[in-house]
């Protein structure tokens, strides 16, 4: 039942947290600097967002397991397709063809997109399981580079924007917001979720005692 819970916290988190991203990306403010990438190189080269979403993420594994010098993690390789696959999902039938009216409109469907990011991370981090392939990309180059956290995420929201500028993708004031918002709102809803998820273990475990 707790394997249970913990996927269901993730694959609902997963759905919230790519809407979200694509509410930023329609906001057209300035997406954060790896979405702004993927949606460079969709207008650039080609093939959907949520393709260059599973692309760009099949790289970062590689990358990874050089950097942790450990095997590829396959349960990554999953995620970063259900990722791919729900960004489409959003962008095609539920927002596709949307644009935000004026200023007010963008602000504010971009201030939304912040937080249903928030909620999403919030919720599907609970479930534990292996790091997305660019948070692991952080902790790769905090074990290799010997810098902090905040040292190793910059490096890699760096090396996400010289790209993403490369491709043409949508970098604004928005990308600086993101960047610096995201930990604090997810940090806001984290707990909410945390203690929901141990009230649904613990009654689940103590319906099984009962049962026993």
């Amino acid at each position: 039942m707790a394997l249970f819970y913990r996927f269901l916290f993730f694959f609902i988190g997963l759905m919230i947290l790519t809407f979200g991203v694509c509410m930023t990306i329609v906001a057209d403010f300035g997406a954060g600097a790896w979405d702004a990438l993927n949606v460079g190189l969709s207008e650039t080269i080609g093939l959907s967002i949520g393709r260059w979403v599973m692309i760009v993420g099949a790289i970062l594994i590689v990358v990874n397991s050089f950097l942790h010098q450990s095997k590829p993690e396959l349960l990554a390789i999953g995620i970063i397709f259900a990722t791919g696959m729900l960004i489409d999902l959003w962008m095609f039938l539920i927002l596709g063809g949307y644009e935000p009216a004026g200023l007010t409109d963008k602000l504010t469907m971009f201030i939304a997109g912040i937080v249903v990011i928030g909620i999403g991370a919030a919720i599907y981090l609970q479930a534990k399981f292996p790091l997305i392939p660019i948070d692991n990309l952080m902790m790769g180059l905090k074990k290799r580079l010997n810098v902090s956290l905040m040292v190793a995420k910059t490096i890699g929201e760096l090396i996400a924007l010289v790209l993403a500028l490369i491709f043409s993708g949508p970098i604004g004031i928005g990308t600086l917001i993101i960047t610096f918002a995201i930990g604090p709102v997810i940090q806001i809803f984290f707990p909410l979720f945390e203690k929901l998820l141990n009230r649904l273990l613990a009654s689940a475990n103590a319906k099984n005692e009962h049962i026993g």
